[in-house]
């Protein structure tokens, strides 16, 4: 199982954070290089426990779907998203959310599984997790750029 750890500061409230993290819409915009788009369940608004949502995206010149369920949260503190159908073997993102002074730190716990044994394991360690990681950044840095300007 592969894990990336993200922690970033943002000049703003945690209920701010915390919602445009679920926003739907704004994920369209973070994630505009990779074209994705919500496609089959919940495709605006702002993501609910219970709710699934499936994603459309190109990754590595494939147009890809990822079916996602939100599997617990505790407003404005966490939620997680979990994987029921996509390219992973299994997928889970955890979102912290921490209040310290006036400051949001959030929190990202990614963990993903390949399939395709040793071939999938490989190509993770040289080029997935990299990717991944860069994915994440880019999209965080546009909620924080978004929520410090509200």
């Amino acid at each position: 199982m592969t894990i990336i750890n993200l922690t970033t500061t943002i000049r703003a409230n945690i209920e701010t954070c915390f919602d445009l993290t679920r926003d739907i819409d704004l994920h369209k915009l973070s994630t505009k290089n990779t074209k994705e788009k919500a496609v089959a369940g919940r495709t605006s608004g702002l993501c609910e426990r219970g709710d699934t949502i499936t994603w459309e995206a190109t990754h590595f010149g494939i147009k890809q779907y990822l079916t996602v369920e939100i599997t617990a949260m505790e407003k404005p503190h966490y939620f997680e998203d979990n994987m029921l159908k996509g390219a992973f073997k299994s997928m889970r993102h955890e979102h912290r959310f921490e209040s310290k002074n006036d400051e949001t730190i959030m929190i990202d716990k990614f963990q993903y599984k390949v399939p395709f044994g040793i071939l999938g394991k490989l190509f993770d360690i040289l080029i997935l997790k990299n990717y991944m990681t860069r994915f994440l950044k880019i999209r965080n840095g546009v909620l924080k750029e978004v929520a410090e300007k509200r």
